[in-house]
């Protein structure tokens, strides 16, 4: 278990993190997000006594991090892939860690074997390319079997047979009773591995709730019908008391979840569907929607205007022309 109380770092008269209280639980994955610069990684290595909050507290099982004998049997972390000395071999990597840390040399090669690194556990980091850095990392976190894991953006440069494995391994590792904590900007991967989501905004806590609650409130869930009797289909909602919009495509748009409703209306009064799909946001439009007002850089769609090409004889810069 990690448990955050008032947590605040400054630098000089920058807040980047802000009072920040809450508690990672184990059994579960949970989810950590934010837009950049919301202070997610200066959480993170608060956690792990990288940086030193300016206030507030942070407990590893009961325990602040620099009290911990031999850490990495309480909570393993990735927060930088490129963290290795390229000089060594992915092998003699993890043996100074397990060296430094207790651990017996034989679990070097299980984690090896674990994240598929095996074959190439002689050669050295520096020609790994980053999936396989990113997996080196991950055999790192795991190799002091660790009550707590702690990964940030873990499937970067990951192949899809990758992403697929660190998924599924994040999973198996919370149904043991453990405790997982990832940090990540693939809504769409973490819709798929994430039980619950804390979710920060400028150094402050703006949910830490279930996936299903998150979406839930912060996205709008609706019916979609389409009908080639759409004329028919109105006057029918409208009679029942059900508010209906007109959306694109030929489309008619009911808020909530009242598709079985609408079904047995339609059958009732010999209506033909061509569609009747419940619709919920997507973990990403959900995420958009409650941190809009938390971004600190706001990039442009529109792209910036083209120059004209250059002319033969045209002047390049200060009294330079081009040939």
């Amino acid at each position: 278990m990690i448990e955050l109380e008032g947590l605040t770092k400054r630098y000089g008269d920058k807040v980047a993190v802000d009072n920040l209280t809450f508690t990672v639980r184990p059994g579960i994955v949970t989810g950590f997000l934010g837009p950049n610069g919301a202070g997610k990684s200066t959480t993170m290595r608060m956690m792990l006594g990288l940086d030193r909050p300016t206030s507030g507290d942070v407990r590893i099982d009961g325990q602040h991090y620099d009290r911990l004998k031999d850490p990495l049997k309480y909570i393993g972390a990735l927060l930088d892939a490129k963290g290795v000395h390229g000089g060594r071999s992915a092998f003699n990597h993890l043996l100074c860690l397990a060296q430094s840390n207790g651990i017996p040399g034989s679990r070097v090669h299980e984690v090896l074997d674990t994240v598929g690194l095996t074959s190439v556990a002689r050669k050295k980091a520096k020609g790994f390319s980053l999936g396989m850095g990113q997996r080196l990392g991950i055999a790192g976190a795991l190799l002091g079997d660790p009550r707590i894991l702690m990964f940030d953006e873990p499937v970067n440069g990951l192949d899809p047979e990758g992403i697929h494995w660190i998924r599924n391994l994040m999973k198996s590792l919370a149904a043991q009773g453990r405790t997982v904590f990832v940090s990540s900007h693939l809504m769409s991967e973490m819709a798929l591995t994430a039980d619950h989501l804390v979710v920060i905004g400028q150094g402050r806590l703006l949910a830490d709730t279930s996936m299903a609650d998150f979406i839930a409130r912060n996205s709008r869930s609706y019916v979609r019908i389409r009908t080639p009797q759409r004329e028919r289909m109105l006057d029918v909602l409208h009679e029942a008391g059900v508010t209906v919009v007109e959306a694109g495509n030929g489309c008619l748009e009911v808020d909530g979840d009242k598709s079985e409703a609408i079904g047995e209306l339609a059958a009732r009064h010999q209506l033909v569907l061509h569609e009747l799909s419940p619709q919920r946001a997507s973990l990403e439009e959900a995420f958009m929607q409650l941190t809009a007002q938390s971004v600190e850089y706001h990039a442009h769609t529109d792209a910036p205007p083209a120059q004209p090409p250059q002319q033969p004889g045209q002047q390049w810069g200060d009294g330079w022309r081009k040939g």
